[in-house]
């Protein structure tokens, strides 16, 4: 008998992992516009547009706890704050252009119906 119905199967652990951080939304968005390099807080929040200041600030931390972006303060003055992909972030550009490749080529019907 087939333990899995229906060919349902467990997702994987490092994909659950993965989607732990990037399902949160907002996250891929600030990893995507940090692809073009470092930048400021400001910087981000007009790149990133509709996020919260509030919500930017949560989010950036919790990608530098992922060790996805790296946080720089210059201590000025005026004190200047930086942030960047770190190696593991950069990675994650090729799937995330992937992926709005699949969204482009897929979704594109759902959003014009």
């Amino acid at each position: 008998m087939d333990p899995e119905p229906h060919g349902l199967h467990q997702c994987d652990a490092a994909v659950s992992l993965a989607f732990t951080i990037l399902g949160k939304r907002w996250n891929g968005m600030i990893i995507d516009a940090l692809g073009g390099g470092p930048t400021t807080f400001t910087g981000l929040s007009r790149t990133v547009t509709g996020i919260s200041d509030a919500v930017l600030a949560d989010r950036l931390s919790e990608l530098a706890e992922a060790l996805l972006v790296t946080r720089t303060v210059d201590p000025g003055p005026p004190v200047a704050v930086t942030y960047a992909l770190t190696t593991a972030g950069e990675r994650l550009l090729p799937v995330l252009q992937q992926l709005g490749d699949w969204a482009s080529a897929n979704l594109a019907a759902t959003r014009d119906a």
